[in-house]
């Protein structure tokens, strides 16, 4: 059991012990500072990921903009795997625990945590850098902490490349110089305000401007935004189950995912997470970076966006093999091919064109998807008779 102050929500009161009462429980739940005071359900403005990101992303690996990576029936998967650990040149990305302040970017968040990753795998740590969350938030999206989509982030840095960018105010592993921090404060989220130096008073925030230089105090080789991006020429990937997403991991580490948060997550402090009690709270965007057993219990262990004190010293683990809260419905990264390097290589694909514009000028075709309002650019024998491409099809 665990001591609460007598701040703590009365709903929020009934909901721990429901939890804590539960049979079978396999997690340690908490009236943690940053939501005790208030009602379940505190944590909707940062759960960013817009509804029917599963359906789009499936509408996008049927046309072949992103790719299922193959799943190899004789690769031996480990009990337990940790990325930090496989990848101990890369460390230091990888168990890089980010705050998205409140600003519903954990989108950006996920994506631009596990593309660091990545690029530092693919390079064998030549390339030790941390992409920028700022460039990725409020330059892949109009309005970044209203939400996006799990495979925006790594579209945006695949095609528009990412500058460097450490936590607020230069803080976090990377420390000062990087070209373009993340602007919006540090929050306290849940874990003890004992141990947990960031304030609890944290507003919502609104979405700065996109970032087109950096920041006064980046470093020389820091200092130009243009010469400071960051790419990958390659495709996208995603898998889905348990094991596609292993191998996946496994062959290019940590990956994007997205699940349901219910509000009993508010309440996590230590454990295999598995929803108990309480409603939706929204779609919520982490980065995924290895799995294990414990007591016979099967989970992924996965990295939050909430500041290192929050849960087990940033990360959470979650049932594994079940599709608790729809977790392993896809995982979205670079594909494990990808080739990183410094700038961006301008593309002139068809499935690269990102507006009818310019897919036309290509020569292509271009297919609109009226449900979800979004085009895609197809090659110019593309068969276009699933697509809404009449005029009065535009108008949503």
């Amino acid at each position: 059991m665990f001591a609460v102050s007598a701040a703590v929500h009365e709903d929020r009161l009934a909901q721990i012990h429901t939890i804590q009462t539960s049979p079978g429980v396999t997690w340690m739940a908490a009236a943690n500072p940053r939501f005790a005071s208030e009602a379940p359900g505190a944590s909707r403005s940062l759960c960013g990921v817009k509804d029917g990101w599963k359906e789009r992303l499936a509408v996008r690996i049927k046309h072949g903009q992103i790719h299922r990576p193959l799943l190899m029936p004789k690769v031996a998967l480990p009990e337990a795997f940790d990325s930090a650990e496989h990848w101990p040149q890369c460390a230091k990305t990888i168990g890089d625990i980010r705050d998205q302040s409140m600003c519903g970017c954990c989108w950006a968040f996920a994506g631009a945590e596990a593309a660091s990753d990545r690029m530092c795998i693919a390079t064998n740590a030549s390339l030790l850098l941390p992409l920028s969350a700022q460039d990725v938030c409020f330059c892949a999206s109009d309005d970044g902490c209203s939400g996006g989509f799990v495979e925006q982030a790594f579209d945006y840095i695949r095609l528009h490349g990412a500058v460097t960018g450490s936590q607020y105010q230069g803080s976090g592993p990377f420390g000062e110089g990087m070209c373009s921090d993340f602007s919006l404060p540090h929050c306290h989220h849940h874990g003890s305000t004992d141990v947990d130096p960031y304030p609890s008073d944290c507003p919502s925030q609104s979405s700065p401007a996109c970032p087109s230089k950096c920041d006064a105090d980046a470093t020389d080789k820091h200092a130009l935004f243009a010469d400071d991006k960051y790419s990958f020429d390659g495709g996208l990937a995603s898998a889905s189950g348990e094991e596609e997403i292993q191998q996946m991991i496994m062959a290019g580490g940590p990956v994007e995912t997205a699940f349901t948060v219910y509000t009993d997550f508010e309440d996590y402090e230590t454990g295999i997470y598995q929803h108990i009690t309480g409603e939706e709270a929204g779609g919520h965007a982490v980065k995924m970076v290895g799995w294990g057993v414990e007591n016979g219990v099967k989970y992924w262990k996965v990295a939050n966006s909430w500041n290192p004190y929050w849960g087990e010293e940033g990360h959470f683990r979650i049932l594994r093999g079940e599709n608790h809260g729809g977790i392993e419905d896809y995982v979205v990264g670079s594909s494990n091919t990808a080739v990183w390097h410094q700038g961006v290589t301008p593309s002139t694909a068809c499935d690269d064109q990102e507006t009818e514009d310019d897919c036309g000028n290509q020569g292509c075709k271009w297919c609109y998807i009226k449900i979800f309002d979004f085009g895609i650019c197809k090659g110019p024998d593309y068969d276009t008779s699933d697509c809404d491409n009449k005029a009065s099809d535009f108008t949503v």
